[in-house]
This record gives C-alpha cells, sequence and structure tokens, in this order.
C-alpha cells in the first residue's frame, strides 16, 4: 500500500469515518432485532454496500418481498447514482482495473469526498489515493454494521442515531461549501431537495429532473471556466503586448537622441 496515498487520503475521509459508524451501527442495531446476525451484516455490507439500499434490505427480508420486487425498489432507491457515475468518467480514466471497484463502491458520501480531490499533494498518486478514499469508507461501514449487530444485545440506549447520517451530509456539505470556488451546484442542490421533499410530488419525476439538472450543470459550469480562462488570458497578451510596445519606445528615444536621429 502507498503510504503517502493513505497519508492523503485517510483525512480525507474522516468526516465519513464518524458518520458510517455510527450509521452503521444504527444498521446493524436493525438487522439484530429482525434476528439476522453478524453474518448477514458482513455479507450485505461487502456486497450491497449501500446505506439506504440496505435499510431497505432488512424490511424486504422480514416481508419476504420478492426478486421483482426487491429490484424495482432498489432502482428507486439508488437511481441518483446514474447521474454519479456519468460525472466521474473523467476522473476514472486511468484507473485500470481499480475502476470496476470505484464504481461498485461510489456512494453518496465517497462521491462527495472525490469531488473534493481535484489536487492531491506532490509526490502522491491521484488515483491511488481515490481507490483508497473509496476502500476505507466501504471498512468503515462494515465496521459500523458489525459494531450495531454486536451492540444489538447490550442494554444501552441509542436513542438519536437516526440522525447521524444527517449530521454526516451536514458536514460534507459545509466543508464543500469552504472549499469551493463557485456555490452554485450546492444551492441548486439545495433547491432541488427542498422542492422534491413535498410529498405531493412523483418520485420518478424527481429522479428525472435531477438528472437532468446535475448532469447538465457540470457541462455549464465547465464552460464558464473555461470562457473565464480564455478572457484572462486575452487581457494577460493584451497587458504584455502593452508593455512592450512601452519598453521598445522607452529604448528607441534616447539611443535617437545619442545616434542624431
Amino acid at each position: 500500500m502507498n503510504r503517502k496515498a493513505l497519508t492523503a487520503a485517510f483525512p480525507a475521509t474522516v468526516p465519513v469515518l464518524m458518520g458510517y459508524l455510527a450509521i452503521g451501527m444504527a444498521f446493524g442495531l436493525i438487522l439484530e432485532t429482525a434476528g439476522y446476525g453478524v453474518g448477514w451484516a458482513l455479507l450485505m455490507s461487502m456486497t450491497i454496500y449501500a446505506g439506504s439500499g440496505q435499510y431497505l434490505g432488512v424490511s424486504l427480508l422480514a416481508t419476504g418481498a420478492s426478486l421483482s420486487q426487491a429490484a424495482f425498489l432498489t432502482l428507486m432507491i439508488n437511481f441518483r447514482h446514474l447521474v454519479y457515475g456519468l460525472s466521474m468518467l473523467e476522473k476514472f480514466r486511468g484507473m485500470g482495473a481499480r475502476k470496476f471497484y470505484m464504481i461498485f463502491s461510489l456512494t453518496d458520501e465517497t462521491y462527495s469526498v472525490l469531488c473534493g480531490m481535484d489536487e492531491v499533494p506532490a509526490g502522491v498518486d491521484k488515483n491511488g489515493a481515490m481507490f483508497l478514499v473509496a476502500l476505507l469508507d466501504q471498512l468503515y461501514w462494515a465496521a459500523g454494521s458489525l459494531l450495531g449487530t454486536f451492540a444489538g444485545g447490550l442494554p444501552l440506549d441509542f436513542t438519536g442515531i437516526d440522525f447521524s447520517m444527517t449530521a454526516l451530509f451536514l458536514v460534507i456539505f459545509l466543508e464543500q461549501w469552504r472549499g469551493a470556488k463557485s456555490h452554485l451546484p450546492a444551492l441548486l442542490g439545495a433547491a432541488d431537495a427542498a422542492f422534491w421533499a413535498e410529498p405531493i410530488v412523483d418520485l420518478g419525476c424527481a429522479a428525472i429532473t435531477s438528472c437532468l439538472v446535475f448532469t447538465t450543470l457540470p457541462d455549464f459550469l465547465r464552460r464558464r471556466e473555461l470562457e473565464q480562462a480564455n478572457r484572462d488570458k486575452e487581457a494577460l497578451l493584451a497587458a504584455r503586448e502593452k508593455l512592450m510596445l512601452a519598453i521598445t519606445h522607452d529604448i528607441k528615444a534616447p539611443l535617437g537622441s545619442v545616434m542624431g536621429y
């Protein structure tokens, strides 16, 4: 394991570590209460690895839902990952076989952390750091799930643990807000979430609209950045040309006097 990549990856995943331990424990507790033990928690965390999907999975197991029902509900819950994958095509390019694991492990929180990894310290393999972010996040989730199943039999009060996912997203949102050059994506995301949170809206319509917004938004912002960069470059070229003319004039004037022109 590349130590430099691990040093760059681990600090970025600390908020996810805190959240995943709590959220994973909540899942483990629910799974234990439903009558499924440690083996199920580990199996689901390593093969399904989808927080909301795993919570749903407990209900599906308890009610004996059919495979078609499970597939449809899972698709509806995780439809947003289609947007995540499209926006990560460039980031995952050149990762070789690791790309398949990156696709599998692209949870909401991992996606958020990877979006903020545009730059890494000098000498650090960026692809290796991104891979370790994804791997560490899954290990955190699996550890939390196992702790939850073990804690399920203890006489402890776990009131409020269900708020841990909200707290995790809030921390990641604030970190990205502080480091982002443009707050437009965050504001649009908040507006989209608030609008579609109303109970009268249709889930399918919400998913389609969200996909349209967040697949076109990155290209729009990128074009704006390129246009601004071109304007800055043209301004620098114009300033350099004026400077060269001024220098040439300052040199020619005294030389003309000396030479008698």
